[in-house]
């Protein structure tokens, strides 16, 4: 590859669950241009729904998004070509986001139909071991058919310590938990967000500045917290993350200075873009994807990327530095029901 070229990953889901994609794609970037040429197929897993890499290692991780749910990882080569590591049974249904610990000590992953999260020990090379830990939650919500019982949809490890927040759609809260790297075991705290009714917490997003952005797929908003005297997280606003109805936002992101947050909406198929300046998310502006249900947005440099689940295509947007809107999009590429984008480091690129 030229020393500019950088690698980016799709996950996807596979015919198991219903998807026409093959595994793990791996494609090319051009970091000036943004434009991406697929190389092919990097593993063939299956519904490998949400990808990640190791922080500190050239390991990459994906969970199996099925029934009798699994997580596997993969040595990553400085081709971005990907070896089989380990297989390991997640004991939930449907995982659908993982995440890493501070200092790379353990794997957590989010059960999505049963309501857990499983947790498990990485050895020094970053290989998971036999699971450590399940924690299943409790709880459900008015939306009869998407909150009868727990649904944990995200894990987010805080970057400086043991505690880790997970979104919980079915049961309407963020709960509070606790990492003891010594064990393995996940402890329930509490919940550190109570949503109202119906919200679906979804995915969320910490900022530099110390709050807390969230998700909420049934409300259809965007909503943020920040922390009070008491130590608790306390709404301060909260915003309709598109005009359009019915709508399922999914992720949210945000670009290195933070000034800007973007949302993806699925139905209207659009992004919404809000100012951020660290008291509010201001609507700035709403954008049409180019495809169908944006499942996942990643804002890589100038380039902000929407993979379009049902219409099989990464769309590819350059970001105005100054508005942060992201300008009609140019050439997409297909990639067969993406759900997730990742940006690889190879071994050189590490710290």
């Amino acid at each position: 590859m030229a020393a500019h070229d950088e690698f980016v990953f799709f996950g996807c889901y596979t015919g198991e669950t219903g998807g026409r994609g093959e595994g793990i794609v791996l494609a090319r970037r051009d970091p000036a241009t943004g434009a991406l040429s697929r190389l092919g197929v990097a593993a063939r897993t299956p519904s490998p729904s949400f990808v990640i890499q190791h922080p500190a290692l050239p390991v990459i991780y994906a969970v199996n998004e099925l029934t009798a749910g699994t997580v596997s990882a993969f040595a990553l080569g400085d081709d971005a070509s990907l070896t089989p590591l380990a297989v390991r049974a997640t004991g939930g249904a449907d995982p659908c986001h993982l995440a890493v610990a501070p200092g790379g000590t353990h794997l957590l992953v989010a059960n999505y139909s049963s309501g857990s999260v499983a947790v498990f020990p990485l050895d020094v090379d970053g290989v998971p071991g036999e699971r450590s830990d399940l924690l299943t939650l409790t709880g459900s919500g008015p939306v009869t058919d998407r909150q009868e019982g727990p649904h944990a949809h995200m894990v987010a490890p805080d970057p400086h310590g043991p505690d880790v927040l997970v979104c919980d759609l079915g049961s309407d809260h963020v709960w509070h938990t606790r990492l003891d790297r010594v064990s393995g075991r996940l402890t329930l705290v509490g919940p550190a967000v109570t949503t109202d009714p119906g919200t679906g917490p979804r995915h969320l997003l910490r900022t530099a500045d110390g709050a807390l952005l969230l998700v909420g797929e049934l409300a259809g908003e965007l909503s943020w917290f920040r922390r009070g005297a008491d130590g608790g997280l306390a709404r301060e606003g909260r915003e309709p993350t598109s005009a359009g109805k019915p709508n399922q936002p999914s992720e949210v992101t945000t670009g290195r200075d933070g000034r800007f947050v973007y949302v993806g909406n699925r139905g209207p198929d659009t992004v919404g873009v809000f100012a951020w300046d660290g008291h509010d998310a201001v609507p700035v502006a709403e954008v049409a994807t180019g495809g169908e249900w944006p499942r996942h947005l990643a804002l890589l440099s100038d380039h902000l990327y929407v993979a379009n689940e049902r219409s099989h295509t990464v769309t590819i947007f350059r970001v105005d530095p100054d508005s942060g809107i992201p300008v009609a999009p140019g050439e997409s590429v297909t990639v067969n029901s993406p759900t997730c984008i990742l940006r690889a480091r190879v071994r050189d690129e590490i710290a």
